[in-house]
C-alpha cells in the first residue's frame, strides 16, 4: 500500500519533467533513491550505465546485494537521484540541488538523528519534529542570541521565527500570524509557548507586563478542560485556539485574546476503546475526598458512564489529583474567584451524575424515569433545578404547530440522545465561559497598535474510523493548505518579478475543487443541513442524496466498495473514508428548550450566567462567538440583531464552523503568516528515534512536500554571484575572470551549462533549475579530484626521484664500502696466513718439548711414589706388629682383672648372705631377750653408754684440765673408790634404769622430730629446687624478656625512625595540601569577592537603571503637567534644575525634596507602571529610613558634643585658642542647626496644609514660603558670617593676651591701657600689637621649655626602661643558654616576636600622638596666621598717608605670589551653576579637552573642594560634590552613547577619586605623597562617604561605557571573526536555499577583522589620551575581548554553516591577530587573551581529528575551557564544506559524551555575552603638583582665582 502511495505522489508531481533531462547523471556509481515497503526510500548505487531505452536499472543497495530495477513502461520515469553528501544536512531544504521526497526525508533524518537538530527550514516552512526529551535550546541566552538577527543568518528554530515576525510586525506595520499546525503529540502547544515566551522577552516586558506568565497560566486550565487522551497522545488537545498577542505603538506586550474552534463534544457522553473523557472529569473523582468536594457526591472514575466508557481511566505517571491542585492554582492565578471555581466543578459533578441517570420504556414511544432516582436527584440539588420538572423534560418534548402547542412523549433511545445532547451543550458553554474569562485576565486597557497571532491547530487527520469531527478538522486543514498554497506561490513570484526574470505559470496544485466539493452551493456540508431540516431525515438519506450529487461527477469524490453508509474524498494529503452515521445527530446538537429553561431557572446563580447572552433554542457550538479580533485589519462579525428569524437562530454546527473559519482565514489573510508545521517522528514516544513511514505520512499532510514542489517546478537553487564566484572560482581560468562579477559568472555559466533554460540571470541572482546545482558540484569535485591527481602524481613521481637517487647514492656508498672491506679482508688473510705457518712452527716444536718434558717428569713421579707406597708399606706392618703387642698385653690384663673382681664379689656375696644368716639368728635372739629384765637391763646400760657418748661431747672440752685432777684424785681415793664403787653402780643402775625410761622417751621423740626435719629438709630442698627451676626459668624468661625487648626496642627504634620520617613526609603533605587548599580558598575567597563585587555593581546598575526611569517618568509628568496648565509661567532655573536631578545631599535636602516628588500634579492620571511605581516607592521609604537614621546619629552627635563641652568646660586650662575655636564654632553650628529645623518645619506644614496638584509651582504660598526662607536665610548667613570672623578674632586675642595672667586685676588693666593707648593714636595701637606678639611668643616659649622639660623626663624614662630591658634580655639569655638547641631558638624567635611587637604598638601609639599634634598645630598656626594678618591690616589701617610714603609698606601680597601658591581655587557660591556647566556640561572631550592635561577637570573640582575645606564650610562641600555627581550624570545621561565622552568622564572621575583619597589624610594614601602634597591634604572633612559615592558612579560609568563599546562591536564581530574570509580561497561558500545569510564576503561596507582592530585601536587611543589609569584600561581591554569572544563562539554554536575545518583556521588566524594587538599594546598581563580560550578551543575542535578513542582523548584534555554541551554541540554541526572531508561519526560523539560525563560544568550551551566583569579601581597616586596647574582661558573659568 505504500509503494503504491509513492507511485502516486511520484506520477502526481511535475517534478519528473526536469529530471528527464538529467539522464546523463545515471552512470556508473551514481546514487539513486528507490521505494522500499519498510523505510519508505532506500538508497542504491547504479552498477552500469543507464542508456536511453533501457528497462531495468542493475543497482547494488548499501548492504551489498546487487537486484534489477524495473521502470515503467509507460511513463519510463527514472528513480529520483541522491544529492551529494556535502549537500546532507543543509539547515534549508531548498538549499538541495534534487529537490523530491526522498531527499527531504533523509535530510530530516540526518539532522534529527545524527546532529541532533529537531528544526530544518522548508523554503517559509519551519518544520519541527518533537525529539521527546528536554533540549537546552531555549534558554534566556538562546533568546538574546536570535534577538535582532536575520532569518537566514543563524540555525533553523522557532525563535527565528518568532524574531522574524515581531521584526517584520516593528518593520513594515503590519500583523503577523504564526501557524503551527501537526498531528496530535507533535509539539504545537510547545512551540506556541515557546514563541509567546520569545515575544514576551524580546519586547522588553517580561518582567513587567507578564503576559507571557498570564497565558502559560492558562494551559493547565486550557488542557483539563479541553485536553484528553487518545490512543495517539496521552494529552491531545480536542480543539484549536488562536492567540492574538497585542503590543503597543513602541512594540511591547500589553495584553491577549483568546479563541477556540470546534471543541470535541461528543467526547464528553463517548470515548472510544483506550481512551478517556476531559481531564477534568478524573482530576474530579481523584479529588473526591477533599473536605470542599464532599458535597459534590463524587466517587471513582469507573462508577459514571462518562467516564469509564473507554476502559482506561489512569495514565501511567499522571498523577490527576496532583494535576487538579494545578489547575487550580492556575484559576487562581487569572483571578477566577474560590466560589467560580467551585461553582465550575459543580456544574461538572452534575454532568457526570447526568450520565448515570437511567431510563425504563413503558412502551415504543415513551420512557419513564425511576422515582426518586439518585443519579438524577444529585443532579437536581447540584443544579439548583427542581426534580419533577427536569424528569418530566427529560421524558417528553413540547411541539409548536401554527396554532397550538403539543408535549409528546419520547422513546428510551430519543431521551438518552437528549441527555447526551443536555450535557454536551451544558460542557460547551460551561467551556466557553471559562475562555471569556480567561480573555478578560489577559485583556489590557491599553490601545492595541498591532498585534501576532499564533494559531495552534489540529493537523490533518485520518483513523480507521472517521467521523464529523475528522470531517470537520480535515476541512479546516484545506482550507489552511490553500491558503498556504497561495502565501507560497506569491511569494516565489514576488522573488522572480524583483529579479526580473521572465515569469512562467507554475502549475502547482489548488485544492479548491476539494473545498468547493465541501461548502459550494449543494456540497456536502449543504446537503446535511438541508437533511436536518427535513423531519424524517436520517444518515441513510443523505448518504443517498451524496451519491446521487456528486458521485460519478466529482474526481475527489468516491463511494466504498462494501458499504452504501460511507463516502471518500480525496483530500490534499490523502483519501479519507467517512462513516455517514452520527452526522445528522452531531451536526444538529440538538437541545430541547424546555430543558435549557428549567437550568435557567436554576436557584444556582452561575448556571444562568452560561445561557444568558444564549439565544432561543439556539444549539451550541465549540466556537466562542462574539469575540472581537485585536487586530486592526481583522474583519469584524457582524452583531448579532435582536428581530433575527428562527432560521438564523438554528444553525448547525456545520455551519458556524464555516462561518468561523471564514472568520480565521480572513484574519490570516490580513496578516503575514509564517508557518510551523510539527512532526511527530514516532508513535511510542521514544526520544530521536525516526520512522519513516510516520514522518513521510505527515510531510505529505502538512504541505511541506508541496513547498518543496513548487519550489522545485521553477528554479529552486539561487546563487548571488559573489557567492557563485567564491565557490566556482576553481572552474575559471585566469583569463575569465573580470573586474564585473556578473559578467564572468555568466561567461563562466555559458562554458558549463549550454542548455540556457537551465538557469536564468537575475539582477542580484542566479537562477538554477534543480538538479544543476549538483551538475556543478560533480563538476567542481571532478575539477578538484582531477587537481588532486595532478598534485599526487607530481608529488609522488618527486617523491619516488627523490627516493631513487638517495638509494643510488647509498648503493653507490655501500659498494665502496663493500669492495673496501674485501680488499682489506684479503690482506689480513694473506698476513694471516704466513703469521699462522709461524705460530705452527713454534707451536709445533712447544708441543714436543713440552710433551717430552711431561713424559720425564711423570716417570719420576711415579717412581717415587711407588718407592714411597714400598716404605710407608713395610712401615705399617712395623708399626701394626708393636700395636698387636701393646694391645695383647692391655688385653690380658684386663681380662685377669675382670676375672679378679668376679671373685671378689663373688666372696663377698657369700660373706653377706652368711652374716644375714647369722644377724638374723642374733636378732631372735635379741627379741627373745627383749622380754626380761636382764634385757632391759643391758640395753639400759647399752642406752647409758650411748647417753654418755651423746655428752662426750661436753666433756671433751674439758678433759685436758680434768685430767690431772682425775689423776690425783685416782692416786687418793683409789682405796676408797673401789669401796663405793659398787654402792655407786648400784646408784648409777637405778638411776640409769630411769634415765633410760626418759631416754627412751627421748629417743621416739628425738626421732619424731628427727622424721619431721627430714621431711621438712625435704620439702625444702623440693621447693630450693622448685625455687631454682622457677629461678632458672625466670632467668631464662627474663633473658627472652631482654631480648625481646631489645628486638622491640630496636623495631620501635625503626619504627620511631619511620614515623618520623612519615611524619615529616605528612607535614610536608599537610603544608603542601595546607597550600594549596591556601590556595584554592584564596581562589575561592576571589572568586566570592568577585561574585560580591559583580552582586553589587549589578544592584548598582539596576539602582541606576530605576534612577534613569524614575527621571524619565519625572520628565514625561513635567511635560504632561506644563501640557494640561494654559499659557506659560517661568519658573525658577535653579529650582528646576534642582528638581530634576537626583542628588547626594544632606538629609536636609532629601527632607525637602521627596515630599515634592510624591507631590506631584494628579490631574491627568496617565496608566503607570505598577512595579516601578512600587519599587520606587520602597526606595523613597528607603531613603527616609536612612534619612531618620542620619538624623539620630547627628542628635547623638550633639548631645556628645555637649558633653564633651561639659567635661572641658571643668578643665579650662587644658586647652587655650582650640578650645575657644571650637566651642564657637559647635555654638554657630547648633543655632543654625536649630533656625534650619525650625524653618525646615514651617515649610513642611506649608507644604501639608495646601495638598493642591500645583503646591510647589511658582507663585504658591508653598513656593513663596520657600523663596522667603531662602533669601532670609542667605542674608542671615552673611551677617553671621561677618560677626562671626568680627567676634573670633577679637575673642582669640582677648584670650591669648589674658592667658599668661590669671587674675581680673591685670586683665582690667590691660583692658584700660589699651583704651587709653587707642585714645592716643596710632603709635599706641601698633605698640599693643607688638606686646601681645612678645607675649604669645613667651607663652610659646614657655610651653616649649615644658614640652623640653617633658622631653627630658621621658628620655630618662625611656633609658630606665632600656636598663631594665636589657636586664631581662640577659637574664634571658642566660636562661636560654641552659636549654637545647632547638628549644633555644624557639624561646629565642618567640622572645624576639612579643619584643618586635610591643615596639610596633608602641610605635603606633606615638604615630598617633603625633598625628594628633600635628593636626591641633595646625589648627593653632591658621588661628595665629589669621589674628596677624588682622593685626597687620589693622596697623595698615591706622598708619597715616605720610607714613605710607616715608615708611616702606609690609608685604600684605606675599601669599599670593606663585612660589606660595597652595594649590586650592577659590570660587563664589553663586557661581557653582557656572563652574559645573562650564566644567562638565559645556566640555566636549574632542574639542577643547583634547588639549588639556589628561585628568583637569578632576584636578580642578578637586582645588576647589580643597578651598571649602580650608574654610571650614560643609555646605559648599557638600554643595559642590553634588553638583559635580549630577551634572556628570546629567552629561552622561544626555550623551551616554558617545565612547569618548564616556570614557573622558571615567577619567575623570576615577581622577577625582584618587585625589580625595591622596589627599584625605589616610596614612595608607599617602606613601607615595612629596612632602608638599601632604601639606594639601584635608584638614577639616572626611569625605570617605563622598569617595564611595564617586566609586558608585564610576562603577555606573564604567558599565555605560562597556555598553557603549558592545553596542559598536556588536555588528562588527560576527562579520569580521566568522564571515570575512581573511584567508582568501580557503573555505568555499555552500549552496544555501531560500534562506540566504547575509553575505559578507568582499562587499562595500563589510565589516572585517581589520575593522574590528581599527575598532580596538580607536578605543584604546582615546583611553590614553583621556589618561585612563593602565589597570581600567586593561579591564576594559579585557571587557572588550571577552565580548567578541563570546558573540564569535554563540554565533559559532548556531550556525552549522560555520562548522567546518577552513572556518576553524580562519578562527584561530584571526585570534593570533587579537594576540599580536595585544602584545603590540602591551597589554598581554591583562587577561584578555584567557577570555578567548573556548573560542581558540572551539577552533581547536574543528580542526583536529576525530575519528579514534585517543582522538576523543586528545579532545577531552584540550578543550577544558567549553563545556560538554558546547563539545558535543560542536561536533554535531560539524559540516564538511568540500567532499574530501568527513562527517563526525554518532559514535565518537557518544564516545566524548561517555568520557566526560564526570565533568561537572553548566548545562548552559552558550555564554553570557552580556555578563560584565566587577570593575575595581587601584588607587593610582599623582605625581603632579597642584600648585604648578595652570587653568586655560579656553575653559572660561575665569570667575576662579588661584589661591
Amino acid at each position: 500500500m505504500l509503494a503504491a502511495q509513492i507511485t502516486r505522489s511520484l506520477h502526481h508531481q511535475r517534478y519528473w519533467k526536469s529530471v528527464d533531462d538529467l539522464d546523463y547523471m545515471y552512470v556508473k556509481y551514481a546514487r539513486i533513491w528507490i521505494p522500499d515497503p519498510e523505510v519508505v526510500w532506500k538508497s542504491a548505487e547504479l552498477v552500469k550505465d543507464y542508456k536511453s531505452g533501457d528497462k531495468v536499472l542493475h543497482l547494488r543497495v548499501e548492504d551489498g546485494k546487487e537486484l534489477q530495477y524495473s521502470l515503467d513502461a509507460k511513463s519510463k520515469e527514472l528513480p529520483p537521484l541522491r544529492n551529494p553528501d556535502i549537500l546532507v544536512g543543509e539547515n534549508d531544504l531548498t538549499a538541495l540541488s534534487y529537490l523530491h521526497e526522498p531527499a527531504v526525508l533523509h535530510n530530516l533524518k540526518v539532522r534529527f538523528i545524527d546532529s541532533k537538530l529537531i528544526y530544518t527550514y522548508c523554503g517559509i516552512v519551519l518544520v519541527a519534529i518533537n525529539p521527546y526529551e528536554q533540549l537546552p535550546i531555549y534558554g534566556e541566552d538562546i533568546i538574546n542570541a536570535y534577538s535582532g538577527q536575520n532569518m537566514g543568518d543563524m540555525d533553523p528554530h522557532i525563535f527565528a521565527v518568532a524574531e522574524e515576525a515581531y521584526k517584520q510586525m516593528a518593520r513594515d506595520e503590519r500583523n503577523q500570524s504564526i501557524i503551527v499546525s501537526g498531528e496530535s503529540g507533535a509539539g504545537k502547544t510547545v512551540s506556541a509557548k515557546y514563541a509567546m515566551r520569545y515575544f514576551a522577552t524580546v519586547s522588553g516586558s517580561a518582567s513587567e507586563a507578564n503576559v507571557e506568565e498570564r497565558v502559560l497560566a492558562s494551559n493547565p486550565i486550557m488542557e483539563s478542560i479541553g485536553n484528553a487522551k487518545t490512543t495517539r497522545n496521552d494529552n491531545s488537545s480536542r480543539f484549536g485556539k488562536y492567540i492574538e498577542i497585542g503590543f503597543d505603538k513602541r512594540f511591547r506586550i500589553i495584553g491577549a485574546n483568546m479563541r477556540t474552534y470546534l471543541l470535541e463534544k461528543s467526547r464528553v457522553v463517548f470515548q472510544a476503546e483506550e481512551e478517556r473523557n476531559y481531564h477534568i472529569f478524573y482530576q474530579l473523582c481523584a479529588s473526591a475526598t477533599l473536605p470542599e468536594f464532599k458535597t459534590l457526591r463524587l466517587g471513582n472514575a469507573s462508577y459514571f458512564h462518562y467516564t469509564k466508557q473507554g476502559g482506561s481511566p489512569v495514565i501511567d505517571g499522571i498523577d490527576d489529583a496532583k494535576e487538579m491542585m494545578n489547575t487550580r492554582r492556575a484559576c487562581t492565578l487569572l483571578g477566577i474567584a474560590d466560589s467560580c471555581q467551585m461553582g465550575i466543578f459543580q456544574i461538572l459533578a452534575a454532568i457526570l451524575h447526568l450520565g448515570n441517570v437511567a431510563f425504563t420504556s413503558r412502551d415504543a414511544d415513551s420512557c419513564t424515569i425511576p422515582a426518586k432516582h439518585e443519579p438524577l436527584t444529585i443532579f437536581c440539588d447540584l443544579m439548583g433545578v427542581e426534580y419533577e420538572q427536569m424528569a418530566h423534560w427529560l421524558c417528553h418534548r413540547k411541539l409548536a404547530t401554527a396554532t397550538e402547542t403539543y408535549i409528546k412523549p419520547i422513546s428510551k433511545l430519543q431521551a438518552i440522545n437528549a441527555r447526551d445532547a443536555l450535557a454536551k451543550h451544558v460542557y460547551a458553554s460551561l467551556f466557553n465561559w471559562i475562555v471569556d474569562h480567561v480573555n478578560e485576565a489577559l485583556h489590557s486597557t491599553m490601545k492595541q497598535h498591532s498585534f501576532i497571532g499564533v494559531l495552534d491547530i489540529y493537523g490533518f487527520e485520518t483513523f480507521e474510523i472517521n467521523s464529523f469531527e475528522q470531517f470537520c478538522i480535515n476541512y479546516a486543514n484545506e482550507k489552511l493548505q490553500q491558503q498556504f498554497n497561495m502565501h507560497v506561490f506569491k511569494l516565489e513570484q514576488e522573488e522572480y518579478m524583483r529579479e526580473q526574470i521572465p515569469w512562467t505559470l507554475i502549475d502547482f496544485y489548488d485544492n479548491q475543487p476539494c473545498i468547493n466539493l465541501i461548502e459550494a452551493k449543494l456540497g456536502i456540508l449543504d446537503l446535511l443541513d438541508e437533511e436536518c431540516k427535513m423531519p424524517k431525515g436520517s444518515d441513510n438519506s443523505w448518504a443517498q442524496k451524496l451519491y446521487n450529487t456528486h458521485l460519478n461527477k466529482s474526481v475527489l469524490f468516491e463511494k466504498p466498495r462494501m458499504s452504501n453508509k460511507a463516502f471518500i474524498i480525496q483530500h490534499f494529503a490523502d483519501k479519507v473514508e467517512y462513516q455517514c452515521e452520527g452526522f445528522l445527530e452531531k451536526n444538529k446538537d440538538t437541545v430541547y428548550e424546555e430543558q435549557i429553561k428549567v437550568l435557567k431557572s436554576s436557584k444556582f446563580k452561575m448556571l444562568p450566567e452560561l445561557f444568558r447572552d444564549e439565544k432561543p433554542i439556539s444549539p451550541t457550538t465549540a466556537t466562542p462567538s462574539g469575540r472581537t479580533p485585536l487586530s486592526r485589519a481583522a474583519v469584524k462579525p457582524s452583531k448579532s440583531k435582536t428581530a433575527q428569524t428562527s432560521k438564523e437562530h438554528k444553525k448547525t454546527v456545520g455551519h458556524q464552523f464555516r462561518n468561523s473559519l471564514h472568520l480565521l482565514m480572513e484574519t490570516l489573510n490580513a496578516t503575514t503568516p509564517h508557518y510551523v508545521r510539527c512532526i511527530k517522528p514516532n508513535d511510542f514516544k521514544f526520544p530521536f528515534m525516526f520512522d519513516e513511514k510516520r514522518t513521510v505520512q505527515q510531510l505529505r499532510a502538512c504541505g511541506v512536500l508541496e513547498t518543496i514542489r513548487i519550489s522545485a517546478a521553477g528554479f529552486p537553487s539561487r546563487w548571488t554571484y559573489q557567492e557563485f564566484f567564491s565557490r566556482y572560482r576553481v572552474l575559471m581560468k585566469q583569463k575569465d575572470v573580470l573586474s564585473d562579477r556578473k559578467q564572468t559568472c555568466k561567461n563562466v555559466l555559458e562554458k558549463l551549462i549550454l542548455d540556457k533554460d537551465k538557469y536564468q540571470f537575475g539582477k542580484t541572482k542566479i537562477f538554477f533549475r534543480a538538479g544543476q546545482v549538483a551538475y556543478l558540484e560533480k563538476i567542481r569535485a571532478d575539477k578538484l579530484r582531477a587537481a588532486c591527481i595532478r598534485i599526487q602524481k607530481t608529488i609522488r613521481g618527486w617523491l619516488l626521484r627523490k627516493k631513487y637517487l638517495r638509494m643510488r647514492k647509498a648503493a653507490i656508498t655501500i659498494q665502496r664500502y663493500v669492495r673496501g672491506y674485501q680488499a682489506r679482508c684479503l690482506a689480513t688473510f694473506l698476513r694471516r696466513t704466513k703469521a699462522a705457518i709461524i705460530i705452527q712452527k713454534f707451536q709445533r716444536m712447544y708441543v714436543v718439548r713440552k710433551r717430552y718434558r711431561r713424559t720425564l717428569a711423570g716417570t719420576i713421579v711415579l717412581q717415587s711414589y711407588l718407592r714411597g707406597y714400598i716404605a710407608r708399606k713395610k712401615y705399617q706392618q712395623m708399626l701394626r706388629g708393636h700395636k698387636a703387642t701393646i694391645i695383647q698385653k692391655h688385653v690380658r690384663g684386663w681380662l685377669a682383672r675382670v676375672r679378679y673382681h668376679r671373685s671378689l664379689e663373688a666372696i663377698v656375696y657369700l660373706q653377706c648372705c652368711f652374716r644375714r644368716m647369722m644377724a638374723k639368728r642374733e636378732l631372735k635372739k635379741l627379741k627373745i631377750e627383749a622380754r626380761s629384765v636382764e634385757h632391759y637391763k643391758k640395753l639400759n646400760v647399752g642406752m647409758e653408754n650411748k647417753i654418755m657418748q651423746l655428752q662426750r661431747r661436753i666433756d671433751e672440752q674439758s678433759k685436758d684440765s680434768k685430767s690431772l685432777i682425775e689423776k690425783l684424785s685416782t692416786l687418793e681415793a683409789a682405796y676408797t673408790s673401789e669401796t663405793e664403787k659398787l654402792k655407786n653402780d648400784v646408784e648409777r643402775l637405778k638411776m640409769s634404769e630411769e634415765e633410760a625410761k626418759n631416754a627412751t622417751n627421748r629417743v621416739l621423740s628425738l626421732q619424731e622430730e628427727i622424721s619431721k626435719l627430714r621431711k621438712e629438709l625435704h620439702q625444702t630442698q623440693t621447693e630450693k629446687k622448685t625455687i631454682e627451676e622457677q629461678a632458672e626459668i625466670y632467668k631464662q624468661e627474663t633473658d627472652q624478656l631482654v631480648l625481646e625487648l631489645k628486638e622491640q626496642n630496636t623495631l620501635l627504634k625503626t619504627e620511631k625512625d619511620e614515623l618520623n620520617r612519615r611524619i615529616q613526609d605528612q607535614a610536608k603533605e599537610i603544608t603542601e595540601v595546607m597550600e594549596k587548599r591556601f590556595t584554592e580558598e584564596t581562589k575561592q575567597l576571589d572568586l566570592d569577592l568577585n561574585n560580591e563585587r559583580q552582586r553589587y555593581q549589578n544592584l548598582l546598575q539596576e539602582f541606576s537603571r530605576l534612577e534613569e526611569r524614575y527621571d524619565d517618568l519625572k520628565d514625561e509628568m513635567k511635560v504632561m503637567v506644563s501640557i494640561s496648565k494654559p499659557g506659560h509661567k517661568r519658573t525658577d532655573s535653579t529650582h528646576s534644575s534642582n528638581e530634576s536631578e537626583y542628588t547626594y545631599s544632606s538629609e536636609i535636602t532629601e527632607a525637602e525634596e521627596f515630599p515634592m516628588r510624591t507631590e506631584e500634579p494628579s490631574e491627568k492620571k496617565a496608566p503607570l507602571d505598577m512595579s516601578l511605581f512600587l519599587k520606587l516607592q520602597k526606595r523613597v521609604t528607603e531613603l527616609e529610613q536612612e534619612k531618620q537614621s542620619l538624623q539620630d546619629e547627628l542628635d547623638k552627635k550633639e548631645e556628645q558634643a555637649l558633653r564633651t563641652k561639659v567635661k572641658e568646660e571643668e578643665r579650662p586650662q587644658m586647652r587655650g585658642a582650640e578650645l575657644e575655636y571650637e566651642s564657637l564654632k559647635r555654638q554657630e553650628l547648633e543655632s543654625e542647626n536649630k533656625k534650619l529645623k525650625n524653618e525646615l518645619n514651617e515649610l513642611r506644614k506649608a507644604l501639608m496644609e495646601k495638598s493642591a496638584p500645583n503646591v510647589t509651582a511658582p507663585g504658591s504660598p508653598a513656593y513663596r514660603v520657600l523663596l522667603d526662607q531662602m533669601t532670609s536665610v542667605s542674608e542671615e548667613l552673611e551677617v553671621r558670617k561677618e560677626e562671626v570672623l568680627i567676634l573670633r578674632s577679637q575673642l582669640m586675642s582677648q584670650k591669648e593676651a589674658i592667658q599668661p595672667k590669671n587674675t581680673m586685676t591685670d586683665s582690667t588693666i590691660l583692658l584700660e591701657d589699651v583704651q587709653k593707648m587707642k585714645d592716643k593714636g596710632e603709635i599706641a595701637q601698633a605698640y599693643i600689637g607688638l606686646k601681645e606678639t612678645n607675649r604669645l611668643l613667651e607663652s610659646q616659649l614657655q610651653s616649649q621649655k615644658r614640652s623640653h622639660d617633658n622631653e627630658l623626663e621621658a628620655l630618662r624614662g625611656e633609658i630606665q626602661s632600656l636598663k631594665e630591658e636589657n636586664n631581662r634580655q640577659q637574664q634571658l639569655l642566660a636562661q636560654n643558654l641552659q636549654l637545647p638547641p632547638e628549644a633555644r631558638i624557639e624561646a629565642s624567635l618567640q622572645h624576639e616576636i612579643t619584643r618586635l611587637t610591643n615596639e610596633n604598638l608602641d610605635l603606633m601609639e606615638q604615630l598617633e600622638k603625633q598625628d594628633k599634634i600635628v593636626r591641633k598645630l595646625k589648627k593653632q598656626l591658621k588661628v595665629y596666621a589669621k589674628k596677624i594678618d588682622e593685626l597687620e591690616v589693622g596697623q595698615m589701617d591706622n598708619i597715616s598717608p605720610g607714613q605710607i610714603i616715608d615708611e616702606p609698606i609690609h608685604p600684605v601680597n606675599i601669599p599670593r605670589k606663585e612660589k606660595d601658591f597652595q594649590g586650592m581655587l577659590e570660587y563664589k557660591k553663586e557661581d557653582e551653576p557656572k563652574l559645573v556647566k562650564n566644567l562638565i556640561l559645556d566640555l566636549k572631550p574632542r574639542g577643547v579637552a583634547v588639549n588639556l592635561i589628561p585628568g583637569l577637570p578632576a584636578y580642578i573640582l578637586f582645588m576647589c573642594v580643597r578651598h571649602a575645606d580650608y574654610l571650614n564650610d560643609d555646605q559648599k562641600v557638600r554643595s559642590l560634590l553634588t553638583s559635580t555627581i549630577n551634572g556628570i550624570k546629567k552629561i552622561l545621561k544626555k550623551r551616554g552613547d558617545d565612547f569618548e565622552t564616556v570614557s573622558f568622564w571615567l577619567s575623570n572621575t576615577c581622577r577625582f577619586l584618587h585625589c580625595l583619597k591622596q589627599y584625605s589624610g589616610e596614612e595608607g594614601f599617602m606613601k607615595h605623597n612629596t612632602p608638599r602634597q601632604n601639606e594639601h591634604c584635608l584638614t577639616n572633612f572626611d569625605l570617605a562617604e563622598y569617595r564611595q559615592v564617586l566609586s558608585d558612579l564610576a562603577i555606573q560609568i564604567y558599565q555605560q561605557l562597556v555598553r557603549v563599546l558592545e553596542n559598536i562591536l556588536q555588528p562588527m564581530i560576527v562579520s569580521g571573526m566568522l564571515e570575512h574570509e581573511t584567508i582568501q580561497g580557503v573555505s568555499g561558500v555552500k549552496p544555501t536555499g531560500l534562506r540566504k545569510r547575509t553575505s559578507s564576503i568582499a562587499d562595500e561596507g563589510t565589516y572585517t577583522l581589520d575593522s574590528i582592530i581599527r575598532q580596538l585601536n580607536t578605543f584604546h587611543s582615546i583611553m590614553c589620551q583621556h589618561g585612563m589609569d593602565p589597570e581600567l584600561i586593561k579591564q576594559v581591554v579585557k571587557q572588550m575581548f571577552y565580548i567578541i569572544g563570546a558573540v564569535t563562539l554563540n554565533n559559532l554554536l548556531l550556525r552549522k554553516d560555520m562548522c567546518s575545518w577552513s572556518k576553524g583556521m580562519q578562527i584561530r588566524y584571526n585570534v593570533s591577530q587579537l594576540e599580536e594587538w595585544l602584545r603590540d599594546k602591551n597589554l598581554m598581563n591583562s587577561g584578555a587573551k584567557e577570555t578567548l580560550e573556548p573560542l581558540i578551543q572551539a577552533a581547536q575542535l574543528l580542526q583536529v581529528k576525530k575519528k579514534t578513542d585517543e582522538d576523543a582523548e586528545a579532545i577531552c584534555s584540550m578543550c577544558n575551557a567549553l563545556t560538554t554541551a558546547q563539545i558535543v554541540k560542536v561536533l554535531n554541526l560539524y559540516t564538511p564544506v568540500n567532499e574530501f572531508e568527513e562527517r563526525v561519526s554518532v559514535s565518537f560523539i557518544r564516545t566524548i559524551q561517555l568520557r566526560m560525563r564526570d565533568k561537572k560544568d553548566s548545562p548552559q550551551l552558550l555564554m553570557d555575552a552580556k555578563h560584565i566583569f566587577p570593575v575595581t579601581f587601584p588607587f593610582n597616586p599623582s605625581s603632579l603638583a597642584l600648585e604648578t596647574i595652570q587653568i586655560p582661558a579656553s575653559l572660561g573659568l575665569g570667575f576662579i582665582c588661584r589661591v
